[in-house]
Order: C-alpha cells, then sequence, then structure tokens
C-alpha cells in the first residue's frame, strides 16, 4: 500500500508533489463549434502539449461548447502559463487549419479570455485544516 502511495506522486531533485487541476474554458462567444474533426483536432493537440511540456493528462472531455481537462502539472510552472499554451497554442493552429472559423470568430483568438481552475485532492481542506492544528 505504501508503493503505491508513492507512485501517485512526482519527483523531483528535492520534491514529491501531486498537482491536479480541473480546467475548463471555452471557445469566443461560447459558439458551439467543438464538434467532428475541429473536436478532434483539439483533442490531439491538448495531448501534444501536454506532452512536449511533460504533463499529464488524466481525463479530457470536448464538449460542444467547452473543453474539461484532468491536468497533472510540476510545480516550476503557474497555472496561468499552462492555460497559456493550452489555449494560445491550439487557436493559433486551429484558426490556420479551420479558415472557416473567421466567418463568426474574428480577431486573433478562438478562445474566449478566462478559464475556471480548481485543484484537486485525495484529502478534503477540512481535514488538512485539522491535520495542520493538531501537529
Amino acid at each position: 500500500m505504501y508503493i503505491a502511495a508513492i507512485m501517485m506522486y512526482w519527483t523531483g531533485a528535492h520534491t514529491r508533489h501531486k498537482l491536479k487541476y480541473h480546467l475548463v474554458w471555452v471557445p469566443k462567444y461560447r459558439k458551439r463549434i467543438l464538434i467532428g474533426t475541429l473536436a478532434i483536432r483539439l483533442k490531439e493537440l491538448l495531448y501534444e502539449c501536454a506532452e512536449v511540456n511533460s504533463w499529464k493528462i488524466e481525463e479530457l472531455n470536448i464538449q460542444v461548447d467547452h473543453i474539461h481537462i484532468l491536468v497533472q502539472l510540476k510545480p516550476d510552472i503557474s497555472l496561468s502559463k499552462v492555460l497559456q499554451y493550452f489555449k494560445g497554442g491550439s487557436s493559433k493552429i486551429v484558426r490556420e487549419e479551420f479558415p472557416k472559423l473567421k466567418e463568426f470568430l474574428w480577431g486573433s483568438s478562438f478562445w474566449a479570455d478566462g478559464y475556471f481552475a480548481e485543484t484537486v485532492g485525495r484529502v478534503s481542506e477540512a481535514a488538512i485544516r485539522k491535520y495542520i492544528k493538531d501537529q
């Protein structure tokens, strides 16, 4: 059981960590366009971005008007930078590969500004508060 618990964590030179985030973002104007070949290509691009950056996508769900992703990250990158890579990189490529998007997504971005982010863990905040208090 102890070995299984250790394997859930990533290690660095002097760290042990498990930093998982639930992220959600939407296309510009929350257009319902994330379907078919566009959705397939976005999935490929997001997995490629994660692989290049040594992140692990644990779950990915592309809905017609938003994306949910559960990703494990390293502690050396900010969450805003992660979203910049996911959204910025995919936006540039899909706008090049799907020129018909320009008809209703004018401007230089594919994604709406902003995102939702929440940390994910095995232990509740209340349990962590109690643990720290009782030390």
